[in-house]
């Protein structure tokens, strides 16, 4: 049982192929309809094995790790609070080709895109409280403002680029072709992304998020560490959407030129529906492992009072951990 860490992950992390093995496995869909008495049950195997080193009754190595991503995928790795289920990285799939779809099938009128933008929002918003860093809590006031915000914002930039496309197409500007329209949702889920983020996690961005030695010994909180994980979530969040909100238009776009839809119109929903579930089911688990979750941010780039703490009491430390979030 020596060779088995269940505080670390099963998967090398160092290398993009560990972290998205991991990650493949994190945000399993199925994860999602697990019930309460699993995971219950998966928390218990986990707690006990880390406590006694000895694989349960009925259990092997492969079992074991199956119930340790069932019990990563529902509970908070800083709280250990049991998350919401929508909020899990498990409900990543599903939610996103419903979402993803709306959006892209509903996008010519003001209140479809009203409507799409702000469900989109809303579940990102959950998303983001849910897999904020850290274990500071945020007041409903402050979760209110950052919510209000992050929906103005998306919103704000869809209706803008709408406008833009509409009137660039009554003027028959030939620079811009219809699939500028297809793609405005992108654009309007990009620049939310960069608003959503920092202000559902803003209680780590003026509270610091917890960082810790190599060693596992917490130091303190970093504003900074915050900065850098948030905009690496970002970076990770915008490449997720790109496949489903870029690719599938595309494609959409090109088969309608061909007349597949006009026989068959409505057929265009599934069609488009299928596309997005098989780009949002890989893609969320690839652009998740772009970056390590156990993320790094060297010393010397901290606050001036933490490096004084680490120079007294760790001065071989050159380097502090911290979870980025998802």
């Amino acid at each position: 049982m020596s060779n088995i860490d269940l505080d670390k992950p099963r998967y090398d992390q160092s290398t993009y192929t560990g972290r998205a093995q991991h990650f493949l496995r994190l945000t399993n869909p199925l994860n999602v309809f697990a019930s309460d008495k699993d995971l219950d049950e998966a928390k218990k195997i986990v707690t006990e094995f880390r406590r006694s080193r000895r694989m349960p009754p009925g259990y092997d190595e492969d079992k074991l790790w199956e119930k340790k991503y069932l019990y990563d995928s529902a509970f908070h790795p800083d709280t250990g609070e049991k998350m919401f289920v929508l909020g899990r990285m498990s409900a990543q799939a599903p939610m996103n080709t419903l979402i993803t779809g709306g959006m892209i099938t509903f996008y010519k009128t003001t209140p479809a895109t009203v409507f799409w933008q702000w469900l989109n929002q809303t579940f990102n918003a959950l998303v983001n409280y849910t897999n904020r860093s850290g274990d500071a809590p945020i007041s409903t006031k402050q979760l209110l403002a950052s919510y209000c915000a992050a929906c103005g914002g998306a919103l704000s930039t869809a209706l803008f680029l709408n406008s833009k496309v509409k009137v660039s197409q009554k003027k028959e500007v030939k620079n811009m072709p219809p699939i500028f329209a297809r793609l405005v949702p992108f654009a309007a889920v990009c620049g939310a992304n960069f608003i959503n983020i920092p202000m559902m996690r803003s209680n780590e961005l003026m509270g610091g998020t917890p960082v810790f030695t190599p060693s596992g010994e917490r130091i303190g909180e970093s504003k900074r560490a915050a900065q850098l994980g948030i905009m690496l979530v970002c970076i990770s969040r915008t490449f997720m959407a790109l496949p489903g909100m870029t690719l599938t238009p595309i494609l959409t776009n090109m088969a309608t030129k061909r007349g597949l839809f006009n026989k068959y119109p409505l057929a265009v929903m599934p069609f488009q529906l299928v596309l997005v579930g098989m780009c949002v089911t890989f893609a969320t688990p690839m652009c998740c492992a772009f970056f390590n979750q156990q993320a790094t941010i060297s010393v010397s780039k901290l606050e001036p009072h933490l490096q004084e703490i680490i120079m007294k009491k760790h001065p071989d430390v050159s380097e502090v951990v911290f979870n980025k979030g998802l």
